[in-house]
């Protein structure tokens, strides 16, 4: 594990903007003695190329600089720590007004994927999670979402890891850090057409999180992107799913389930959902039985993840050996199950533990 101090943000006073909030027009707009082409060139080399403007050599120098003073970054690395031998990178970025958030790049075998933040902390108060203990700050705009994949790809561009040093390009992309992504649903959904249209990520490679906003998902599926949706579960009865996951109160177990069957209706994708295994808490036999009862209707799959330690949540996750187990009992009931490795924990970047501050 390592772990870089990176530069302060004074670059950035002032500003409140990413320079991929912007829409074209309104990017020709702050360009007004500058003819369509070179929008179009700007538009292309930040979104495609993900350049920074001293970077787009096909431009005069001067509108370089003009562009620099025009389009500031909106994220200002704070640290930067690296695990699994480089395949596992979490940034540490300050926002406009001090909020911070967390990014993480997860390179695999066959793809690289960055796990993006949409709000500064969050309001969904679910206890064993490390930004639940933290609380809601501020909403994130679209292009400060966006701006987390642009970084993302530029490092995976020139990607070091011992023995495989090849560059990769992200081609996946998990609203599943920092916040709830259907509580700032205007600029998610935003991010997501950007990453879809001028990035060039294709919709199945992009996957909403939610705890259950059952309005929020609704939404979704009126959308024109056929996106993928993860719904973080974590108990089959409303009375644990009422103490885990506060929500559930507002969105019991059966509306949330009548939602999810409207999404998979509407968009014909596979549903996903997320189980956090709790030791004695939601890792028996009965919560296999009552989650195969919720999910199988709805020809969901389901993704294991033994519970990450956190500073505020003492219980400890569900031991190996019992995850296993769990496992078997869901395939078993007929469900179709995996179990997710966990990746970045001794950096504090794996599901769950992001929590805004070095550790």
């Amino acid at each position: 594990m390592t772990r870089v101090p990176l530069p302060t943000r004074q670059a950035l006073a002032g500003r409140s903007a990413s320079r991929y909030d912007h829409s074209a027009a309104e990017l020709q707009a702050l360009l007004p003695d500058e003819p369509a082409y070179r929008t179009r060139q700007i538009w292309n080399g930040l979104y495609r190329r993900g350049a920074e403007p001293d970077e787009l050599t096909e431009l005069p120098r001067t509108l370089r600089a003009r562009l620099g003073r025009l389009l500031p970054p909106a994220l200002a690395p704070v640290t930067e720590s690296v695990s699994d031998g480089g395949e596992t990178v979490k940034w540490l970025f300050e926002l406009q007004g001090g909020a911070r958030i967390e990014t993480v790049l997860l390179h695999h075998r066959d793809h690289s994927t960055v796990c993006v933040s949409t709000q500064a902390g969050c309001a969904m108060a679910c206890g064993f999670c490390a930004t639940g203990q933290a609380g809601f700050e501020r909403h994130l705009s679209a292009g400060e979402i966006v701006e987390q994949v642009i970084r993302a790809g530029r490092r995976a561009a020139v990607r070091v890891a011992a023995g495989r040093g090849a560059p990769r390009r992200v081609s996946n992309v998990v609203f599943m850090g920092m916040g709830e992504p259907l509580a700032n649903y205007g600029p998610t959904w935003s991010a997501v057409e950007k990453l879809h249209g001028a990035v060039g990520i294709s919709a199945r490679h992009l996957t909403v999180s939610t705890v259950g906003v059952v309005a929020g998902i609704r939404r979704l599926a009126t959308e024109a992107l056929p996106i993928n949706l993860a719904v973080s579960l974590h108990a089959a009865n409303d009375t644990l799913r009422d103490e885990l996951v506060p929500i559930n109160r507002r969105y019991p177990l059966a509306v949330l389930a009548e939602a999810c069957a409207e999404y998979v209706a509407a968009k014909g994708r596979r549903l996903s959902f997320e189980w956090a295994l709790i030791d004695g808490v939601n890792d028996r036999p009965l919560d296999a039985r009552q989650l195969s009862a919720f999910v199988q209707p709805l020809r969901a799959h389901v993704n294991l993840i033994p519970l990450n330690p956190t500073p505020g949540y003492a219980t400890r996750g569900t031991p190996a050996a019992r995850v296993r187990a769990f496992r078997g009992q869901l395939v078993a009931l007929g469900v179709n199950a995996t179990i997710r490795r966990n990746r970045g924990t001794d950096i504090a970047a794996a599901c769950g533990q992001l929590a805004a501050h070095p550790r």
